[in-house]
Parts: C-alpha cells; structure tokens; sequence
C-alpha cells in the first residue's frame, strides 16, 4: 500500500533555542518543537506533569450543582445508583465513582446495559427497574448526553438524574438537574478531551474540595482513572496527559488487588501505555463484547483474593474466547470482499449472520487498517441488521451517515466509528450511497500519511539519545511514537519471520551496522535484496533479547534509496 511520508522541516533556530534552554539533545528538542510545545513551562509541564497541573473542576459546566445534589443526597442516605457504559471507560467511570462515594459512608448500586440485548446508553426498560427499586438520584458515566427522551422519562418516575459524560452533544441538552461535559457550547473548561472517566475523576475532585478532604483522596484514583483514559483512546495531551503520567506511576504500586492480578496475567512486564491497550484493555472490554460487563467490574470492585484469581480466569477466558469469534468474522468477511471484488470499491460494506456484535467492531477495524478504506460491519438478524464501521483520517464517518438517514433506522458516534441499525432490506442502497459519497468526497485521494519527526544518520544514534524519547510517554492517540527518516542505507541481510510475516533486516551506513525489524512487512522481503539502497521510516527502540541490549529501528515503511 502507498503511503505518504511528512518530514517536519525547518525551525531550525527554534529547535536549537529550545535544546539549549532546556538541556536536552536536539533530537527530543526537535520532537517537542514539532508538537508546539517551545516555551519552558509547557516543556516542563509535557515531560514532568505534577498533581498542580489539574484544572479548576468548577470550571465544567454544572459541576457546582452536580456536586450540591450529590452531596444533598449523602447526607439525606438516599438511594443513588451509577448508570454506566460496558467499555473500560465505562467500567473504571463506575469503579472510581462508586468508591469514593462509598467511602464518604452511603451505599451506591450501579446499572451496566447488556451490550448484546440494551446497546449503549439509557434505555427505558432499565430506567423502569431503577424506578421500582425506589432511587433517588441517577448518575450516568460515559453516556446520558445524547439520552434526553429516557431521562425526561426517568424524571417523570420520580427519579433525579446527574449526567456526566464526555461525548458530543446534540442539539438539545438532557434536561436533568445537572449535564458535566466539556463539550457543551457553554462550556468555560480548559480542555475537552476527556474520556468519560477523566469526568468523573473531575466530580470527584470537586467533591473533594467541597468537602476539604485531603488530595489523596481522590488523587489514589488516578491509577483506574488512567487505565479507563488510555483505554479510550482519547487524545494523550494536555491533561489527559497527566492523567496518563501520574496514573501509570500508581499503576506500578496499585493497591486494587483486581488491577494488579489482570496486570500480572496480561503477559506485559513494563508498565506503560502499550500494557494498558493490549494487555489490560482487551481483557476488560471483552467482558462487555460478551454480554456480561459486571464481571470486570466486580473485579476492580473485589477484596476477595480467591474471587479475584476466580474472576481474573473468567476474564482471560472471555478475551480468547473474543479473539475465535473475531478470527471467524474476519476470515468471513475478507471472503465476501474477495467473492464481491470490494477490493476495488472505495467503501466497504459487508454483511452476515450469526456474526456476534460484541466484535464486529473490533473487525470492521482491522479490515479498514488493512485496506485504508472506510469499512461497516453489519449483523442480520430477522428483519434488521445491527453494526459497527470505523473510518480513516480526512473522511468523516459519522457526517456522511448523517446523509444516509432515510436509509438508516439509527445510529450514533463520531468521525471515525460509528454503531448503526438499518433494514434488511436497505443495505444493498446504503452500499450504494455510502460508495457514492466517498466517489465525491474523492476518497481515493487520501494516502496513509507517516508524519516524520525528523531525518537522522544512524551515525547519530547512541543509547542515550533513545533512552531520552521516554520522557515523552505515554505515547497513543495525539502523542504517537516518534518517527524519524533514515536515507540511502544498505540492506546487510533480510530475511522473514513467523513464516514470511515479519521482515528482520540488519541495515548499514558507513561503518555502522542496526539491527531493524517490520512487523506485518514481511511481503516487502521479495521486493529487496542484499546491497540494496533504501529509505527507512522507523521508530528508534532497545531491543532486549537474552539478556543484550541493542539498538532497533522499528520499521514502518520502506522506499527504495539511490543506487
């Protein structure tokens, strides 16, 4: 697949300005320099965040009365109950909300939604069993902004609700006593790319002010907080950033036997951001996928070391039984756009039965990764189909359905993913639509873009200059690996691994050998041969293997240099 390759150039003067007031190598000044961030307090701040770093909670939009009400019904021992989402987010949103407030002396119950038979957010149905058990007072977490219909109905129950959530908000607001999001118009709050659980990390500030509590009241959340943050994949900047800092520190020494256990499971023996999406993450959400979410909330919730090793099974049995269900779909529908010839559409639009909704998300993802087309996944059932699609950057998903409503019986989401629910009948013309959109938006236009952070020589490269890079994690979304451009080397050996799907290289310039490695570039071995001129675009890596340490670039693309 053709990418586009983006150097970061110029600023020369500002990069050696920043390496010299600030100390560091000019690589890492370059990084920064690239990311905007010149001046000293915002450097210190993005490499060295602190507990200072948080803003005003009282700045979000009704957070005084979402605090007055909670803080009424704590001393009142009413009957509040969390409503929440299936996800991480939602899971680490009820964990950290429903344990401080325990600790301030009042029993909280919560409501997770079957993701299999309620799909995400309120719903009548559940509002009407919270109203039977006789609750006072609803907090949502991760959801309610977009639920106006369900919370006009829990108040006509007799039921108050507080929404905190994190997610765009429509034209109307819930008319509830109070709606916590950044995103709203009026919103005066500094940042708005918090995950749903760095919201409720802010309520819980909030009411640890009001309260005078000591700070490590709420800030010995942060480690839940943090797994909840990485986990959704929100912007790792500004003070998502700090969450993710601070919170990985804690997560090293968390106290929450259930963290510790998924931890020691996963397979991850660094504890960094990567551990969280892949070794943590995974198992959590696939608890959800598979229609039974409590269980991973229980685990975070438990002091029970036997139940906690018991839960710990259950989750890691969930997550492989997730990863068969998501092999199956995705060999199916790699076969439909084989059979169909997708290949050479500018969308792709699959659909099929039995495919379970818990996971075609995770698969529409990977086939829109693996063919940089945007791509939705449906499940037929008797007369509807239920799905997911995901995008790529520069085609905007949720605003071309919006095109597509008379075909659609609802969806919701954003630019990049979506959940839909359509006929049957109407998928063949949302296939057609879908394609004639992106025809016009000129889709095919759009390449993968590599944004390179800077051109080195491997002459340059030295142990500590990649050990410098990690003052700049956590990487993930808006804070990714740095890349950097390495020109004319000489392939030193090539060759395939994992039967041909990973390309192992050792590369040459001058009197300099690194080893270099391509993980899913192992098609790109019959392309090449020995004494080859090539172009590398890579991240910069220790590799540690037997006990040795050796420099790595970790390759993501390749274009052959001048002979």
């Amino acid at each position: 697949m053709r990418k586009k390759w983006e150097l970061f150039e110029g600023q020369e003067d500002e990069v050696l300005r920043v390496q010299e007031e600030n100390n560091i190598n000019i690589l890492l000044a370059k990084i920064l320099v690239n990311k905007g961030i010149t001046n000293k307090e915002q450097i210190e701040k993005f490499l060295n965040p602190t507990r200072h770093d948080f803003y005003d909670p009282f700045l979000m939009p009704d957070m005084k009365k979402a605090t007055d009400r909670i803080l009424k019904a704590i001393n009142n021992k009413e009957k509040i109950i969390i409503y929440g989402d299936y996800d991480v987010d939602g899971i680490t949103s009820i964990t950290v909300l429903k344990s401080f407030l325990e600790e301030r002396g009042i029993e909280v119950s919560f409501y997770i939604p079957n993701r299999l038979e309620e799909g995400y957010g309120l719903n009548k149905n559940a509002i009407e069993k919270i109203s039977k058990e006789k609750f006072d007072l609803m907090i949502t977490v991760d959801c309610g902004i977009s639920c106006k219909e369900e919370i006009d109905y829990a108040t006509s129950l007799g039921i108050e609700t507080i929404v905190t959530d994190h997610h765009e908000v429509g034209e109307e607001i819930p008319e509830a006593i109070a709606v916590v999001d950044a995103k709203r118009d009026d919103s005066k709050y500094p940042f708005r790319e918090l995950a749903g659980v760095g919201v409720v990390f802010k309520l819980i500030q909030a009411l640890g002010i009001k309260l005078k509590l000591e700070e490590k009241e709420y800030l010995k959340y942060l480690d839940i907080v943090c797994i909840g943050t990485i986990s959704d994949i929100v912007p790792l900047i500004d003070e998502n950033r700090v969450i993710a800092k601070l919170g990985l520190l804690l997560v090293k020494e968390t106290k929450n036997l259930g963290l510790k256990s998924i931890l020691m499971t996963s397979g991850y023996k660094k504890i960094d951001s990567s551990a969280v999406s892949f070794g943590i993450a995974p198992r959590i959400n696939a608890c959800g996928r598979m229609g039974d979410a409590g269980k991973a909330l229980q685990l975070f919730l438990s002091k029970n070391i036997n139940e906690i090793e018991e839960l710990t099974t259950q989750l890691n049995n969930y997550n492989s039984k997730r990863q068969e269900i998501e092999k199956t779909i995705f060999d199916d529908a790699i076969k439909q756009i084989k059979e169909k010839h997708l290949e050479n559409n500018r969308t792709i639009v699959v659909a099929g039965k039995n495919w379970h909704h818990g996971v075609i998300g995770i698969v529409s993802s990977k086939i829109t990764d693996m063919v940089f087309k945007p791509s939705i996944l449906l499940c037929c059932e008797e007369e509807n189909a239920k799905g997911s699609g995901r995008s790529i950057p520069g085609f905007d998903l949720y605003k071309t359905l919006q095109k597509c409503q008379d075909k659609i019986e609802k969806f919701g989401g954003h630019s990049m993913a979506i959940g839909i629910t359509i006929k049957k009948d109407k998928i063949e013309e949302l296939q057609k639509e879908f394609e004639r959109i992106a025809e016009e938006e000129h889709i095919e236009e759009i390449l993968p873009i590599i944004p390179i952070d800077a051109k080195i020589d491997l002459e340059q490269v030295n142990k500590d200059m990649v050990e410098s890079l990690k003052k700049l994690e956590p990487f993930g979304e808006a804070n990714k690996t740095p890349i950097f451009l390495f020109k004319n080397l000489k392939i030193d050996s090539i060759r395939t691994l994992s039967e041909g799907k990973h390309l192992k290289m050792t590369l040459k310039s001058n009197n300099i050998i690194m080893d270099a490695i391509g993980f899913n570039l192992g098609e790109l071995a019959d392309e090449y041969i020995i004494g080859d001129k090539i172009d590398v675009a890579g991240a910069l890596e220790i590799n540690t293997y037997g006990g040795m340490e050796s420099l790595q670039i970790n390759i993501k693309d390749i274009m052959r240099g001048i002979k």
